[in-house]
Order: C-alpha cells, then structure tokens, then sequence
C-alpha cells in the first residue's frame, strides 16, 4: 500500500513539475498575441485620431483629442511591451486600467452586469483585452520575458 501511496506522490509531483512548462507556454502565448492586438489597435488609433477623437467625443469623453492620443500611444507601446515581457506588472496595470477606463465609457451596461449578466461582460469588446492584462499583472510575464532575463541578470529572485 505504501508503495502505492509513493507511486501516486511521485506521479503527482511530476505532473506538477510539467504543468510549469504549460504555465510559461501559455503566458509567453497570451503576451505575444494580446500584445501584437493592443500595439495593433493603438496603432490604428493613432492613424485614424479624427475617427477616435469624434468617438470619445460622442461617450462625452474630456479632452477627446489628447486623449484619444494618449490611449492610443499607451495601447501601442504597452501592447509592444507587454508582448516582449518587459516591465510587464507595471505595463499590464496601465493596460487592465486603460481596459477598465475602456468598458466603463463604452460598455458600461456590460461592466457593471458581471455578475447579473455575465454573458454581456464576456461579449464586450474590451474583455479579452482586460483579462489578457489581469492575467499577466497577476502572474507575470513567466519565463520568457525581457523581465526574467534582467532578473538574472541582476541577481533578483522571484517569480516571472
């Protein structure tokens, strides 16, 4: 019985070793796609500044012009950065916050129906985005990441 007991802790143990790899796989696949579709979208932001700027004219957005290129420049550089990994907490809480600022002008009956109607939440444009942000200002960029590599560099311990 004992042997068995062993046999289930090792086979345990190794299936947790190898659901690391999985870990650092998926985050490195959240960073590269979301990451290209926030630089993506920023850039087509910053190209198009008349259309977003008669846009956050019309959610009765402050300062429409400047903002429209202050998100747009945060959407393209952060989405660069966050597909590389680097300085990715900081990076993702801008973005989560940019996303967050995002659904409560355009999709706010969506926003606020996350528990009362959750599928309107999900189906909201800036979803994917959000989570992708949280994801990452939760666990890290993991282990291929611009991050960890300076973090060795350095000498610094911690999770990716």
């Amino acid at each position: 019985m004992q042997k068995l007991i062993d046999l289930c802790k090792s086979g345990y143990q190794g299936f947790i070793s190898l659901s690391k790899y999985g870990q650092c796989a998926l985050l490195l696949a959240v960073r590269l796609y979301w990451g290209w579709q926030f630089a993506q979208t920023g850039w087509g932001k910053l190209h198009h500044l008349d259309h977003v700027t008669a846009f956050f004219t019309s959610l009765g957005i402050p300062a429409p012009g400047p903002t429209a290129l202050f998100v747009g420049l945060v959407e393209f550089a952060g989405g660069i950065l966050f597909a590389l990994g680097f300085g990715s907490r900081l990076v993702s809480l801008v973005l989560f916050l940019n996303m967050t600022v995002a659904y409560w002008t355009a999709d706010r009956e969506a926003f606020l129906g996350v528990l009362s109607a959750p599928d309107k939440f999900f189906a909201a444009d800036p979803y994917t985005f959000w989570f992708a942000a949280l994801l990452i200002l939760v666990f890290g960029p993991g282990l291929i990441a611009v991050d960890t590599l300076i973090g060795r560099w350095f000498g610094v311990k911690g999770k990716g």
